[in-house]
């Protein structure tokens, strides 16, 4: 069931409508099954590594909160990361490793003795082994309560508006808000409505249109030129952002209509002044666990140097690995990682006991310079394979002193797909960076909802014209992060 579906919206509707008709202490009870059924729709069979997962850390949680020895809680720990950590790798990884070794063994001609097969990937597998793993060392902490009410636990695990992509929410901040008695106020339907609505456009309008374009040079790298890969590779940074940023909208905007806050998981990421910056403001629930729950206790930045950059690229590693069971992603986290250590190892050459300065007059050219560094980096991630990746990056400024000669320009540009829909989506494109850089660290539709009607009427009426005129209707198409 996906978000830009009119099955969603309609399944939305009436879960909202029952949620609100129902007395409060009903109310969590029908979120789980809504929940269940939404993951169901998907397929019914893979409900039950959803539901192992949830037992499994529903009792090791409760044996970690119920015992004072340290060395049984750390072995409860370990128990609970290994029934996780195995289920993502059997299921997300062993296929990949299969290959792996499969291709090994028929370049040095030796018989592989493991016959090829396939898996199927449990749809959001990722996000709710993190948001589970994180409940389990929150508790080995004692920074968190275990949840004594097994519905309840599994409620927090499987809410459908987060469940497939995100955001990865923490235990303290959601879990207490369905035993909130939340009493209906329209505003949070109207507000919720608008996040939807927003990311309606992100995806069906800027992702889904961008997508035809990047696939179509992407594909087959091989028969386009320098500057089509330039755009193409422009066009993908877009679209990934409009996709994801797009889902985590609608699913904020979901969570509202029922009075439930989720976390913002973007934040202008386009207009980081360096990588730190970035990684600040894309995926941030994702950005924000892997610096609780993995590089702070590998020491973060209270270590020597070389340990502290080898913490922060083996952070940046395990996130590329964390995307998908392909080299491409390894190797994008890879490239992450290497930038984020050469750019901490400048900072501490050049600020060593200096206060950092920040010129306003450079911070055009830094945005410009961190934006070409992640578009370099989502060259891995797209690519179909690492040899396409290397001859994207070999050919994409060739013929470069081409590029301003009109006729090289308009056949490289209708090389990507119509005119018409190129031109209208880089329309669409520039209202949206340009509304986000005006409502700067809040949400668009925050921004908004503090204008006078007419200005919120006026923008929304042509939020929904561009979705009319612009939307990719029809079969809808999944979201990029639901590989993941």
């Amino acid at each position: 069931m996906l978000f830009n579906s009119l099955t969603y919206i309609v399944f939305l509707t009436a879960v909202v409508t029952v949620y609100y008709i129902l007395p409060h202490k009903w109310r969590w009870l029908l979120l789980l099954a809504a929940s269940y059924l939404f993951y169901m729709a998907w397929r019914p069979g893979l409900i039950v590594l959803l539901l192992f997962s949830t037992f499994s850390d529903y009792f090791i949680g409760l044996l970690i909160g119920g015992t004072d020895r340290q060395k049984t809680k750390k072995r409860l720990l370990i128990l609970s990361f290994t029934v996780n950590l195995g289920l993502l790798f059997v299921f997300k990884y062993l296929v990949f490793v299969n290959h792996s070794f499969m291709y090994l063994f028929e370049s040095i001609k030796a018989r592989y003795p493991v016959p090829d097969f396939d898996l199927i990937l449990p749809l959001g597998i990722s996000f709710y082994t993190f948001q589970t793993m994180s409940y389990i060392f929150d508790i080995y902490k004692g920074k968190q309560k275990p949840e004594r009410n097994f519905l309840r636990f599994a409620l927090f695990i499987s809410f459908f508006p987060q469940l497939v992509a995100g955001p990865i929410e923490r235990t303290d901040r959601l879990l207490p808000q369905f035993s909130k008695n939340v009493k209906f106020d329209i505003n949070n339907i109207v507000l919720g409505s608008k996040y939807i609505v927003w990311g309606l456009m992100k995806k069906i309008v800027i992702a889904d249109r961008a997508a035809a374009f990047v696939n179509t040079v992407y594909n087959s790298p091989h028969y386009y030129g320098g500057l089509s890969l330039f755009l193409a590779t422009l066009f993908f940074a877009v679209q990934i952002y409009c996709d994801f940023s797009g889902y985590s909208d609608m699913a904020v905007g979901s969570a509202k209509c029922l009075g439930i806050d989720l976390m913002q998981n973007f934040r202008q990421p386009y207009i980081a002044r360096n990588l730190a910056d970035f990684w600040n403001r894309w995926h941030i629930s994702l950005s924000s666990w892997f610096r609780d729950y993995l590089y702070i206790p590998l020491g973060g930045s209270r270590v020597s140097k070389p340990r502290h950059y080898l913490n922060l690229f083996t952070v940046f590693l395990l996130s590329g690995i964390w995307h998908g069971a392909n080299w491409t992603f390894m190797l994008w986290g890879a490239v992450h990682g290497f930038f984020r250590v050469a750019g901490q190892f400048k900072d501490d050459i050049l600020y060593k006991n200096k206060k950092k300065k920040d010129y306003i007059l450079l911070v055009p050219f830094r945005v410009i310079f961190t934006f070409a560094l992640v578009c370099f980096a989502w060259i891995f991630f797209r690519a179909n394979s690492i040899s396409d990746a290397v001859y994207i990056m070999g050919g994409i400024f060739s013929g470069i002193g081409g590029w301003l000669n009109p006729q090289y320009l308009y056949n490289a540009v209708s090389s990507l797909g119509p005119i018409y829909e190129i031109t209208a989506v880089s329309c669409v494109i520039a209202f949206l960076f340009v509304t986000d850089i005006m409502a700067g660290k809040r949400h668009v539709c925050e921004i908004m909802d503090r204008r006078a009607f007419p200005a919120r009427l006026l923008f929304y009426g042509v939020v929904c014209v561009i979705i009319m005129n612009l939307g990719v209707f029809g079969n809808a198409n999944e979201f990029v992060y639901f590989q993941f």
